[in-house]
């Protein structure tokens, strides 16, 4: 008897010393995670339009009804669609056709991806100011950074107006962000690609299976939940972008973007009803994208 009550007592012990150990960690998530959400919502549902209202009083939704009519929103809201469309595509291409370079073991694997996951270790920030200067307009003579490239090759005719033309600049927008995510795609691919068991290959090869059909029927369908994951890493960047943004062309109106304008609203124009709004509209598209993936992984996860 006094073993078994030993070992209850000490199954107890363990687990409530388990519970006091991450503790701290759920006070803090509770506080600065959900804590803040909840006071960005009840912001965003008052009047507290300037830094003089001392007493806001409750509005309802009507700073969301208003985004609606916002012409700066809607303009922003689309370049934020046109930059997540162009990276989530460009990414995914440019990472998935270096992770199939690499698949097979070339030599020199480790430099190669040391190489394409070099960009991951810049900061957003950093890797702007950079292509500020790379993206530089100016064509001709006065030509620097990619413009002066394509001068020095005699490909003047490709020479663009990058980030200051409302035509090209969220496209442009997308190419550091392409650049800096695809090794971490690759990253993603390749261990995906690694995962799959090699006797499905030599399975396939016996039936007499062709390496495209392989590839075609026997690896890509395998990839289906790395693409899946990749898909919601990449949508939930891109919706919330806001340092590359900054770094390459600042507070502007033509590279205008949900969290720019969310910035300039709260802290420049001490709108705080209104950058609460537009903060929870950018909560409310990740957890779109998010959560439905949360739900696929513990629902896999389940029945393995």
């Amino acid at each position: 008897m006094s073993k078994g009550k030993s070992k209850a007592h000490g199954g107890i012990t363990s687990r409530w010393g388990g519970f006091f150990f991450v503790l701290p960690s759920i006070i803090a998530v509770a506080i600065f995670v959900y804590g803040m959400i909840a006071w960005t919502l009840n912001i965003s549902l008052s009047n507290k339009n300037s830094s003089a209202v001392h007493n806001p009083k409750f509005v309802g939704i009507a700073n969301f009804t208003g985004l609606i009519h916002d012409e700066r929103f809607t303009h922003a809201f689309g370049n934020l669609i046109k930059f997540t469309v162009v990276f989530i595509a460009g990414t995914l291409i440019s990472g998935f056709i270096m992770a199939l370079l690499l698949e097979k073991g070339i030599k020199g694997e480790g430099v190669f991806r040391s190489v394409y996951l070099y960009p991951m270790a810049i900061s957003f920030i950093a890797m702007g100011t950079v292509w500020n200067w790379l993206m530089n307009s100016t064509h001709g003579e006065g030509a620097a950074g990619i413009n002066l490239i394509l001068a020095k090759l005699h490909l003047s005719f490709l020479q663009s107006d990058w980030y200051v033309s409302p035509k090209s600049s969220m496209y442009a927008m997308a190419l550091p962000a392409i650049w800096q995510m695809s090794g971490y795609v690759l990253a993603l691919f390749l261990a995906g690609f690694r995962g799959i068991p090699d006797d499905l290959r030599e399975a396939a090869r016996v039936d007499g299976a062709s390496e495209a059909k392989i590839y075609r029927y026997v690896l890509f369908p395998q990839l289906s939940p790395t693409f899946l994951t990749v898909l919601i890493i990449l949508g939930h960047i891109s919706m919330k972008v806001f340092d590359l943004i900054i770094g390459i062309s600042g507070k502007t109106y033509i590279t205008d973007v949900l969290a720019v304008y969310m910035w300039q609203v709260t802290f420049d124009f001490t709108n705080y009803a209104k950058g609460a709004a537009i903060a929870m509209v950018i909560l409310l598209m990740v957890a779109i994208v998010v959560i439905p993936y949360l739900r696929y992984v513990n629902k896999s996860e389940e029945y393995n």
